[in-house]
């Protein structure tokens, strides 16, 4: 019940109350379109009672140009509120789509770590659609079908106060049994969410991975698993529409018994002559105008029950901390130097497991510092520290004398550059990929990367060199192509600061000679920490750190490590019998 008080206290204030005047107006126009439904009822007395004994066609004239005009008013009433409401609640959905896009961008990257990427899309997506319920038609129909019910009920009480009370007794036992499986919906409609949210988390790893599912011949052991989630997304379905056709039903049972017994009080009460047949039209007709509102609440009750349990989720993203707290952060660069360096350094992913252990050493402005060790040993971690993926449990992390910790990020990513080894290209062209980090940069820079990373190399050799279209994740290229583009890319952010994850692994020998040189280029005057698998390629580095264990267990030039005998010696040697 917290949960649910929470829920909307903060829909009320996000969505429901900045748009107050619009909701306003649309509440007008439901109480303009039930107003003028109230008319036929009463000119369906006034026809069977006094116009036609009367045979006055001058009335009769009078009272359809009236009923006419009141069909009008409702006809434009219901046009103007669908074309105010649902048109807002689309453009809300919209943009709070875009807020929460904006939201995860924002948050650091240890969730999307934890977090299936195909589930974020599904947050993204499916679970803002409720919030159409709330801003669309259905809050103010239930508001505007309230206000009518009870129009109804005091003019029906007027009419005939006994038949009133009788009908009231099924509908008061049908709002009884509504809230109370409302309340069992929820949880449903919130799991439902998160099952979608797997199902298509799984579904898009499975498309990313067709060329692995493909080379195992593992295509079976996916389906499986698809159609269990699938399964598991119908077992809840069939949850929710069991308990809402169990509202319908109920509403159908207790309703159509009450209009059995309006029927027989009816019949009794014009045989005995203390009720008119006008009056008895018009009581009939205005019970519908009652018990109308009563069984659409209940479908819009379900509606916004599926709306909180998306936005009890959307609430929860909405609330994780983001990465980048001003607050804290409050630290602006400029303009870097680039001198950078660890001072007593602890880090553990989960707060059991120590991965890095009192880790100190300084990187000058200019130089490169590679990273070795066996898989495991830490050295993705501490390239994840200099590049503020990560923050230290303690220690600190020093960019020109600076704890990073209270640097803005924005400013200091601005004069970061990346190269993974797997680096991540957008389906689109190539020319698009490489001005990435800069979308309006000059031609001449453009051109000054391309060259720098010997794209041009390949990209000369295409027809459409530069605007090739080069295919989800870059398919369409070989793997060094593809990152020689990453390069130009980091080329093209003219970083002060550079990270590369071992760019040259897993290339041939061809490949790997341009991005040598263009690596040349890139780490040119920069600092620069290579993660380095294949020695051979640091033998230049100003400092090499052995990583063992979360530990530097060796540190100091490439032919210092070979007289030292030590853990690099054996790492090397190892290597070149290779």
């Amino acid at each position: 019940m917290i949960k649910k008080n929470v829920s909307f206290q903060w829909a009320f204030k996000e969505f429901i109350w900045p748009r107050r005047k619009i909701l306003f107006i649309g509440l007008f126009l439901i109480l303009v379109r039930s107003l003028s439904g109230l008319v036929l009822p009463y000119a369906s007395k006034s026809l069977i009672d006094d116009v036609i004994p009367s045979k006055d066609t001058q009335a009769l004239t009078l009272l359809l140009i009236i009923v006419c005009i009141a069909l009008l008013f409702q006809s434009i009433s219901a046009f103007s509120l669908t074309r105010l409401l649902s048109v807002e609640a689309q453009h809300l959905i919209s943009i709070l789509r875009a807020k929460v896009q904006q939201k995860l961008l924002t948050l650091p990257v240890s969730f999307f770590d934890n977090n299936k990427s195909g589930a974020l899309v599904s947050r993204v997506m499916t679970d803002v659609e409720g919030v159409r319920n709330l801003v669309g038609t259905g809050l103010v129909q239930l508001i505007g079908g309230s206000i009518t019910a009870l129009i109804s009920l005091f003019i029906l009480i007027q009419i005939n106060a006994k038949m009133t009370l009788f009908v009231l007794l099924p509908v008061l036992v049908f709002a009884g049994i509504a809230l109370k499986a409302f309340g069992y919906i929820r949880p449903i409609f919130r799991a439902r969410s998160k099952i979608n949210a797997e199902v298509t988390g799984r579904l898009t790893e499975t498309l990313n991975g067709i060329r692995v599912i493909k080379g195992f011949n593992a295509e079976a052991q996916e389906e499986k698993v698809f159609e269990k989630g699938v399964a598991d997304l119908y077992e809840n379905v069939k949850k929710s529409l069991t308990a809402t056709a169990f509202i319908t039903s109920s509403s159908t049972l207790l309703l159509g018994l009450a209009s059995a017994g309006i029927m027989g009080m009816g019949g009794y009460f014009i045989m005995n002559d203390s009720m008119t047949y006008g009056e008895f039209v018009s009581f009939t007709l205005f019970l519908g105008f009652m018990i109308a509102p009563i069984v659409q609440m209940s479908n819009i009750g379900s509606q916004l029950t599926e709306a909180f349990a998306g936005l009890d989720r959307t609430q929860d993203l909405m609330g994780i901390k983001e990465e980048n707290d001003l607050e804290i952060r409050a630290i602006s660069f400029d303009d870097i130097q680039g001198n950078v360096s660890f001072k007593n350094v602890f880090f553990s992913y989960d707060d059991s497991t120590e991965v890095l252990h009192d880790i100190s050493f300084n990187a000058p402005q200019g130089s490169v510092t590679a990273l070795v060790g066996s898989s495991g040993s830490g050295k993705s971690t501490i390239a994840g520290l200099v590049s503020a993926f990560l923050n230290p449990n303690s220690g600190q992390v020093l960019i020109d004398g600076i704890d990073l910790s209270k640097v803005d990020l924005r400013s200091f990513r601005s004069q970061l550059g990346v190269v993974l080894q797997d680096d991540f290209l957008y389906e689109g062209t190539i020319r698009e990929n490489i001005l990435f980090p800069r979308p309006l940069a000059s031609d001449e820079d453009l051109l000054e990367a391309v060259k720098g990373a010997y794209v041009d190399e390949f990209t000369d050799r295409f027809e459409n060199g530069l605007d090739t279209v080069i295919g989800e994740r870059g398919v369409k290229l070989s793997g060094g192509q593809r990152q020689r583009i990453s390069i130009a890319r980091a080329l093209l952010a003219k970083p002060k600061i550079v990270i590369l994850d071992e760019a040259t692994s897993n290339l041939d020998t061809q490949s790997e000679s341009f991005i040598q040189k263009s690596l040349a280029v890139l780490m040119r005057n920069r600092t620069t920490f290579v993660i380095a698998h294949r020695l051979s390629t640091i033998q230049k580095a100003d400092q090499i750190l052995v990583i063992e264990d979360g530990d530097i267990v060796e540190q100091g030039k490439h032919d210092e490590l070979i007289d030292a005998k030590g853990r690099y010696y054996e790492l090397y040697t190892y290597q070149t019998r290779m």
